[in-house]
């Protein structure tokens, strides 16, 4: 097959698979009897209309930011890191232990040592399948699934067991000190006289995510690392010729998505929930698949596609308030653009290929 400009492979099919799935949703929605045009102008007008839903839409994206990251990390290097849910339950137990049990003066301590016990337990938590892959053979998805398992299991131990406020009911720890509130983007805004929605999620964590974009984009295309780990990802025979031990790359680069995943918990439970609660993720780190697929494994396309996705989550509550629209019917509409960008990606790729050939041709001659 001819290849694509690296900018039509980033952009272009992300976005003609993206309205292929615009018009099958469309399709669905007058099959049950509601106005597709009025159904997106309330999503945009949900969810872009005004900074109470550029909140949300921002809060959501920030979560599906670091578990889009995650993934593109981890399939770089060929692993298709499923664990992204269980890494980020842990990384919010990371986050949870250090708010209660260290005297942290200010919020940006706070959110740097949250950040660093986020990491790590992230980190951890994928080091087992990374180990397992490397050394024993044990399929990375599979043992990251079971592992998403695990960690919900022992979460619900811990809250209930051990972390629980005496007489409390609620699966969940205390509420965290307030010298480790994270501020809100109207608290970071205010200042400049920005006017934000004050009682909008969306807080200084988004920032760290944007970091974590440059920092990843870094790591992969500018550091010795980053080149092992796309070498391995191409060739595994190729890569031991080269000196790169596939092991070693293999562990360190779960390590790394393990992490990121884990870094969402800084967003859902220390800016917005300010507690650890059962369930926090609400399936980010499924949903960061969708967003490293989309955003074909790039930071920049990762970034677009998670606000993509917050627009989706925070359009699709608009609907489910306003509309005789089923909320499920969001699902459906996320599945049609997994399935477009994802398993029917030839689809798109051969005749946007075909195209580019025969424009290059026509130039040539």
């Amino acid at each position: 097959m001819d290849r694509l400009p690296r900018w039509a492979d980033i952009v272009l099919i992300p976005l003609v698979s993206l309205v292929l799935a615009a018009v099958l949703s469309a399709l669905v929605i007058l099959a049950i009897g509601e106005d597709p045009v009025a159904a997106v102008q309330l999503m945009i007008t949900g969810a872009l209309g005004s900074t109470y839903g550029w909140g949300y839409t921002l809060y959501y994206a920030t979560n599906f930011i670091f578990t889009g990251l995650a993934v593109s990390v981890a399939f770089h290097a060929r692993m298709f890191n499923i664990g992204g849910e269980g890494q980020a339950m842990l990384g919010g137990l990371g986050v949870a232990l250090v708010c209660l049990h260290l005297p942290l003066p200010h919020w940006s301590l706070a959110l740097i040592a949250a950040t660093a016990g986020a990491a790590l337990f992230g980190a951890l938590w994928a080091l087992v399948p990374g180990w397992l892959q490397a050394r024993r053979g044990s399929h990375i998805v599979i043992t990251t699934i079971m592992f998403n398992f695990i960690a919900a299991a022992l979460l619900n131990y811990l809250l209930v067991n051990l972390m629980r406020p005496v007489g409390a009911m609620d699966p969940a720890t205390p509420k965290f000190p307030t010298a480790t509130h994270l501020p809100t983007l109207h608290d970071l805004l205010a200042p400049l006289g920005i006017a934000f929605s004050k009682g909008a999620p969306a807080n200084v964590s988004l920032l760290v995510g944007l970091l974590a974009c440059v920092l990843v984009w870094l790591l992969i295309w500018r550091t010795r690392l980053g080149y092992e780990i796309r070498a391995l990802g191409h060739s595994e025979t190729g890569a031991r010729y080269a000196g790169i031990g596939p092991a070693r790359t293999i562990v360190i680069t779960m390590v790394i998505s393990g992490a990121l995943a884990g870094g969402m918990a800084i967003n859902n439970v220390m800016g917005e929930a300010e507690r650890l609660v059962m369930n926090a993720t609400e399936g980010a780190g499924f949903i960061g698949i969708a967003v490293a697929l989309m955003g074909r494994n790039h930071p920049f396309g990762v970034l677009l596609a998670a606000i993509l996705f917050g627009f989706l989550f925070q359009g699709g509550a608009e609907l489910a308030l306003w509309t005789d629209i089923p909320r499920e019917l969001i699902v459906v509409i996320q599945a049609l653009v997994i399935l477009f960008t994802g398993a029917l990606d030839n689809m798109v790729r051969r005749p946007l290929a075909m195209v580019f050939a025969a424009l290059r041709k026509g130039r040539e001659a």
